[in-house]
């Protein structure tokens, strides 16, 4: 067995949270997942608590949805099912209950899914809650209500319209733009192009049907783009756009059949909404802070961005694609970053907004390793001599012309580096530094992809 309550048993428990990644719970679906799904929401759950549930197009989301649903009602909770929508749906939702809950493994390969909870801000479950509802599915003497207090179950059918409707409220007029759009068979196939010709796009569907398996990998990564790409120039169209999984990520294709790169995107959506503060991750492009804005930085993770815009900012994004609009919803969405991508794109060209923001090379790059090795790694590479070390989230490594992040992924078991410079002579020469001493210390070759 790969993941999941028996295996975590059998590990036992040493560090505060081992079910839940940086984004909700995420492992390939089984058995373990179907019965962490049960234990989280009897756990989740309380007597008369109201939560509203909904998952994405996977195979194994209705069966991961109903042990999750089966734990609520045994809790005494009553669930409204808002059926195959997006996240950012759910989270909008989520201001009428006492929870919102997601089953997605969002950008992640369809063999996997997984718990997303949300509270009624929009706002995902902080580390705190997840610490606490770990520890109550840890104890094994949380046992079910009495039959007599056991939750119900209804539908919530008009959520997705719901959340178009207030998307639309915000957008005035009308958008009369050729666009392409690619949903990657995901949870907001139906959703986001209807928002789109609502707003008077002339809407061409790409992978826009609820598909199980994934016709495109997930990520809306450019290199999983090509079709979009092509599509866009073969229809003339004047931009293209792409979900993930849920939907709480989007990414942009220009009028030239250019992937628009996430730092550009936060830009030009940061300048777009009139954004004066902005709240980004630690790997976003250090152009960010040439802009005209106030920026602050957040250890990788859409939740941190989130909780930071409760307190401080206009707008915050990073660069994967998940764009939090803090006016609308604390919740990555989307759904209104399509809107307001496609209300930019009305009054200007977005190949040229793209041009006018600087392009410093950046390079990005994975590779599965055991994460004990990261604090050896990090002692290895503060040799490197930088002029600053940032250790927010894995280790960041300053120099004047350059920076090294090496962090662990909050979402895979792989180890993310990513450099940037200058020049892509130094990027290269940095980052052959940075893989060398990697391989030293874990004592092999390694595939970085």
């Amino acid at each position: 067995m790969n993941t999941g309550l028996t295996q975590h048993n059998q590990a036992g428990y040493n560090r505060c949270v081992q079910i839940f990644g940086t984004s909700g719970i995420r492992y390939k679906a089984d058995r373990d997942l179907l019965e962490l799904a049960f234990r989280c929401g009897l756990c989740a759950g309380g007597r008369q608590l109201r939560v509203v549930v909904a998952s994405d197009s996977r195979t194994s989301s209705p069966a991961v949805k109903s042990a999750l649903v089966s734990g609520l009602n045994a809790s005494g909770s009553s669930c409204w099912d808002a059926g195959l929508v997006s996240t950012p749906t759910v989270a909008y939702a989520a201001s009428g209950f006492d929870i919102g809950v997601m089953i997605t493994a969002s950008h992640n390969p369809p063999e996997y899914n997984g718990i997303k909870f949300f509270n009624p801000d929009g706002t995902a479950y902080s580390d705190g809650q997840k610490m606490e509802l770990e520890k109550r599915v840890l104890d094994s003497s949380i046992n079910a209500v009495c039959w007599k207090e056991f939750g119900s179950q209804q539908l919530l059918p008009d959520a997705a319209e719901n959340h178009i409707q207030a998307i639309l409220s915000c957008f005035s007029g009308s958008y009369p733009l050729k666009v392409v759009l690619d949903c990657g068979g995901g949870a907001a196939s139906r959703e986001t192009p209807l928002l789109l010709k609502r707003m008077g796009c002339e809407v061409v569907e790409l992978n826009c049907e609820p598909n199980g398996v994934f016709p495109r990998p997930s990520e809306p990564l450019e290199e999983n783009l090509k079709q979009l790409k092509d599509m866009v120039i073969s229809s003339r169209a004047d931009l293209g756009l792409a979900h993930d999984g849920d939907a709480d990520r989007l990414m942009a294709i220009d009028g030239r059949g250019r992937f628009i790169n996430g730092d550009a995107l936060l830009v030009i959506l940061a300048q777009g909404v009139g954004a004066k503060r902005i709240i980004t991750t630690i790997d976003a492009s250090s152009v960010i802070e040439e802009q005209d804005f106030e920026v602050r930085r957040t250890p990788v993770g859409d939740n941190f961005i989130s909780l930071g815009l409760k307190d401080w900012g206009d707008f915050g994004g990073e660069p994967s694609g998940s764009w939090v609009f803090p006016k609308f919803s604390y919740c990555p969405d989307g759904l209104f970053a399509a809107a307001q991508v496609v209300a930019i794109a009305a009054t200007h060209k977005l190949s040229s907004l793209a041009d006018g923001i600087p392009q410093y090379p950046i390079r990005r790059t994975s590779v599965e390793l055991d994460r004990e090795l990261i604090p050896a790694i990090m002692q290895k590479l503060v040799g490197l001599g930088p002029d600053t070390v940032d250790r927010s989230d894995g280790i960041k490594l300053v120099f004047s012309d350059s920076w090294v992040l090496v962090r662990p992924s909050g979402t895979e078991p792989k180890i993310r580096l990513t450099v940037q410079a200058r020049d892509w002579n130094r990027v290269e020469s940095l980052y052959e530094q940075v893989i060398s001493h990697i391989k030293v210390v874990a004592g092999k070759e390694l595939c970085f992809k």
